[in-house]
């Protein structure tokens, strides 16, 4: 009684310990997609135009330029890239839901054939199959799941995507400019400020993959320095070659 007594709160506390992340939901791509774009697109945009040698009201308002136009930018290109795809996603669903009712048994006998060909034996695939086909619309979450790989309850929202990636876009390209709106007269600030902010939205990611999260921060980081340094020269190169 005792092994058994000890053994069973082990068992309870694995089982509700063991939870995973959210890898399906609409709102974490373009959260981080948009913090990064705003980062680096607005910090290149602001060290370009530096480069050529604008005055600083030019380059304040090249950066919020920049941020209201990237920011409903990337809104209405989420918002059209998820709806896109969640209509395609119905319209499969709806094809499958016809199938289920025109031909119950044909999907029974395919869902089968499904369960057979990852090892389950073929008397019993075939009583699962008859057993999950009773009900239409779990069915339906059945060969969703098997045939075409999603959750019918768990489809991304485009507004959640739109409202996301403007949020997040609009936070990360606002830290470039932020130092001007202080009243700092000199581009480094915004670029350290911009770099760390690189830094700490790569450190951010690697809470929810498997990377480390020195090697993510510096990996934003470094692209992010990478696309500056780069804008910088060109605005450089330009504005000498147009002055």
């Amino acid at each position: 009684m005792a092994i058994i007594e000890t053994e069973a709160p082990l068992h309870e506390a694995h089982r509700d310990n063991h939870t995973h992340r959210d890898v399906n939901g609409g709102w974490l791509r373009p959260a981080v997609f948009g913090a990064m774009d705003g980062l680096v697109s607005n910090l290149a945009l602001m060290t370009g135009v530096a480069g050529g040698a604008a005055s600083q009201q030019t380059i304040v308002l090249s950066g919020m330029a920049g941020l209201a136009a990237g920011a409903f930018s990337m809104a209405a290109g989420e918002y059209t890239s998820v709806a896109s795809q969640r209509e395609l996603v119905e319209a499969e669903l709806d094809v499958e839901r016809r199938e289920l009712r025109k031909h119950p048994k044909d999907e029974e006998a395919e869902l089968a054939a499904l369960y057979e060909a990852r090892g389950v034996e073929p008397q019993l695939a075939r009583e699962v199959a008859r057993q999950l086909s009773r009900d239409p619309e779990q069915a339906l979450e059945i060969h969703a799941r098997e045939e075409l790989g999603i959750d019918p309850g768990d489809l991304p929202s485009p507004t959640v995507a739109a409202v996301s990636s403007f949020g997040s876009f609009a936070l990360g390209a606002l830290l470039p400019v932020l130092p001007f709106l202080l009243g700092a007269a000199a581009l480094w600030p915004a670029v350290l400020l911009a770099l760390a902010g690189l830094f700490l939205c790569g450190a951010v990611v690697a809470k929810v993959t498997a990377r480390s999260w020195w090697y993510s921060g510096l990996r934003q980081l470094a692209l992010g320095g990478a696309a500056a340094g780069v804008t910088y020269a060109l605005g450089t190169l330009f504005g000498t070659a147009v002055g």
